[in-house]
């Protein structure tokens, strides 16, 4: 659980750069991209990341601009990577403005539950985190290249001057 809004503060600057890097490296045929003919879309996992940081908060009375879920999956991979910048800077501006530390424990209702608003930090940043990893996946069956997310990508170890770990 998040501890303090400076810790989520920290990481949601880091994980919002980590994905805007994800969807920037998204062309607009690789929206289509899927495992199986039936599965999800690599447009469609996008924009699920972009509507959450809407829909998520919205439960736990966090007034975040983001499109809703009535919204279709835009044709345009800059325009999903653009509505998610907007929509995660809203989420960094309206957390410290609305919770404090103290508040943190405070109980509220998602999805049926009872989660701590620390939770609901969590898991708006675990839940981005989970969809990136698919959207990985989806992206190199595409033949994007994948940038480093936690470390190196494949192919960024040459520019570091080092070979690839098999």
């Amino acid at each position: 659980m998040i501890q303090s809004i400076a810790a989520f503060t920290a990481a949601w600057s880091y994980e919002h750069e980590a994905t805007l890097k994800i969807f920037r490296a998204l062309t607009d045929p690789s929206l289509a991209q899927r495992v199986t003919p039936e599965g999800r879309s690599l447009g469609f996992l996008a924009w699920h990341i972009v509507q959450t940081l809407g829909e998520m908060p919205q439960h736990a009375a966090l007034p975040v601009d983001a499109p809703g879920e009535d919204v279709p999956v835009p044709a345009s991979a800059g325009a999903i990577a653009d509505e998610f910048d907007k929509a995660a800077k809203s989420v960094a501006k309206v957390v410290p403005a609305t919770w404090s530390d103290a508040s943190l424990g405070d109980d509220v209702s998602m999805y049926g539950q009872t989660w701590k608003k620390g939770d609901v930090l969590s898991s708006l940043i675990l839940h981005q985190a989970h969809h990136r990893g698919q959207m990985t996946v989806l992206m190199r069956q595409a033949g994007l290249m994948v940038p480093g997310i936690y470390g190196p990508a494949k192919e960024e170890w040459a520019a570091m001057g080092m070979p690839a770990p098999q």
